[in-house]
C-alpha cells in the first residue's frame, strides 16, 4: 500500500505552512502553553502511574474509563461515556462541530493483577503492563485536558477521546462506533491518534489484518485404551505446520510484505487423555488486501488437508474443524488533499524531529478506511516490551512529544 506521488511530495515541509507555524509558535498564548506542559512534568508522571494501575484489559475497560472521565471532569471538561464505553470529553457544552479529535485507547493486552505491578524504578522508568502502550497516550490526553483549561493556546479546542477496544479481539470497536454510529460520526474532521511513546514515526497508512479462530473437535478418549482415535491436537498441529510451511515454498521474504502469527493454542484436559477439542488463533496482516484473502483461503486448505490426513490415519472416530473469523481491520491511506501530513512534517522540521512514515495497525485504520483524515503518532518518551510482562516506559523526552502534539493541534485548529 504505497503512498501516492502527491502524498510523498507532501512529506517535505511546505514553506507556507512553515511560515504559519513560525508565527503561531511565537504567539504569547502558545509560548505559555508550551511552558505549562513543561511545568507539569511531575503531575503528568503521577497521572500516568495512577491510570496504569487501573486495570483495563480489552472488553473490561470500564473502571479505567470511569477513572479517566472523573479526571477530565475534575479538570473542568464535560466528560461522559458513550454507548460503546468510550470516554468523550468536551471543553464546554457546544456540540456543533466540526471537531478535531485527540484520541488514545484505554485497553491493554496484559493487565496488572494488583496496583503494585505498576511501579517506578530507581532510574525513573515505569515498569508494568500497559505503561507504554497505551499509558503514554492516555497520560498525554490528561496533560492536554489540564493545558486547555489553564493556558489555552488558541480560541478553539480539540475534543478528547479515550476509546475502548483497540487491542486484539477488541477489533477497533471503540473507533468503529465513533466513526460509524456515534452522534459524533460525521462531525469529526480529523483524528490525531496517540498510541504508545516516541516521536520517530507517523502512521498514515493503515495495515489491514484478519484474525481467525480454528477449532478441531473429536470424540476424545483414553490415551492407551482408545489409542488410534482421531486426535484434535494432532490434526490442529499438522494444520499449523501445513499453513506455515506453505508460506515458505516460494522463498522468503514474501512480497508484498505479510505477517502471520499463531498467537494462542490450547486444548485437552490431561496428558493421558485424547482431547475432545483443540483451538488456535491466527493473526494475518499485509500491506495488500489481496494477499490477506489469499492467506485466508490457504488457511482453509491447510486445515482441511490436516483433518483429512488425521481421519485417514485414525482407527476410530473422526475429527472435524471449524474456522471462525474473530476480527478484521480494514486498510486505508491518508487522503492526498489532507493537510495533516504537511502540518506534522512542518512541526517535525520546526522541532528538529526526524520521523519516518509507516504502515501499521492502529485506531487510525477505521477513519483512514473511510477516507477521513487520521494519523497515529507516539506521545513522546521512550518505551519497549509492549504486550509483554516486561513492558517499560521512560518519560525522558515526553516533553518533546507533547510540544509536537501542541503545535500540530494549533495548526489543525486554525480558523
Amino acid at each position: 500500500m504505497a503512498l501516492s506521488t502527491e502524498a510523498v511530495r507532501k512529506t517535505k515541509p511546505d514553506p507556507k505552512i512553515a511560515k504559519t507555524l513560525a508565527e503561531l509558535s511565537s504567539q504569547s498564548a502558545v509560548k505559555k502553553a508550551a511552558k505549562f506542559l513543561l511545568s507539569q512534568r511531575n503531575w503528568t508522571t503521577e497521572q500516568h502511574l495512577a491510570l496504569c494501575r487501573v486495570a483495563a484489559p480489552t472488553f473490561f475497560e470500564e473502571k479505567r474509563a470511569e477513572w479517566m472521565a472523573a479526571q477530565f471532569r475534575s479538570l473542568g471538561w464535560d466528560s461522559k461515556l458513550d454507548r460503546a464505553g468510550n470516554v468523550v470529553a468536551f471543553p464546554d457544552s457546544r456540540r456543533e462541530g466540526p471537531f478535531v479529535a485527540l484520541t488514545a485507547h484505554l485497553d491493554t493486552v496484559l493487565a496488572p493483577k494488583r496496583p503494585e505491578d505498576v511501579s517506578l524504578d530507581p532510574q525513573g522508568r515505569f515498569r508494568g503492563p500497559g505503561v507504554s502502550d497505551n499509558g503514554a497516550g492516555l497520560a498525554a490526553l490528561l496533560a492536554f485536558a489540564a493545558l486547555w483549561k489553564a493556558e489555552p493556546p488558541c480560541g478553539a479546542s480539540p475534543i478528547l477521546i479515550a476509546n475502548v477496544g483497540e487491542e486484539g479481539e477488541g477489533n477497533l470497536s471503540g473507533m468503529r462506533f465513533l466513526c460509524r454510529q456515534s452522534p459524533l460520526a460525521g462531525k469529526i474532521r480529523t483524528y490525531l491518534v496517540l498510541d504508545g511513546p516516541g516521536t520517530d514515526h507517523i502512521t498514515c497508512r493503515a495495515l489491514a489484518s484478519r484474525r481467525f479462530e480454528v477449532t478441531v473437535s473429536g470424540p476424545g478418549g483414553h490415551s492407551w485404551s482408545d489409542h488410534g482415535t482421531a486426535n484434535p491436537v494432532h490434526a490442529l498441529s499438522r494444520g499449523i505446520h501445513f499453513f506455515t510451511e506453505g508460506q515458505f515454498e516460494d522463498g522468503f521474504p514474501i512480497t508484498p510484505r505479510v505477517s502471520f502469527n499463531f498467537g494462542m493454542i490450547d486444548g485437552g484436559i490431561s496428558v493421558n487423555s485424547i482431547p475432545t477439542s483443540a483451538r488456535t488463533k491466527l493473526d494475518v496482516r499485509s500491506e495488500e488486501q489481496d494477499k490477506i484473502e489469499e492467506l485466508s483461503q490457504y488457511l482453509t486448505f491447510a486445515t482441511e488437508r490436516a483433518v483429512i490426513l488425521e481421519n485417514e490415519r485414525a482407527t476410530a472416530g473422526r475429527v472435524q474443524a471449524k474456522i471462525r473469523e474473530i476480527g478484521a481491520r480494514p486498510g486505508g491511506v491518508l487522503p492526498d488533499e489532507s493537510l495533516l501530513l504537511p502540518y506534522l512534517r512542518a512541526v517535525d522540521a520546526h522541532l528538529h524531529i526526524r520521523a519516518h512514515l509507516d504502515c501499521a495497525s492502529t485506531d487510525a485504520n477505521i477513519p483512514l478506511s473511510m477516507g477521513l483524515e487520521a494519523v497515529s503518532i507516539g506521545a513522546g518518551g521512550q518505551g519497549g516490551g509492549a504486550h509483554t510482562p516486561e513492558e517499560w516506559f521512560d518519560p525522558d523526552g515526553r516533553e518533546l512529544g507533547l510540544q509536537r502534539i501542541l503545535l500540530t493541534l494549533c495548526l489543525l485548529l486554525q480558523p
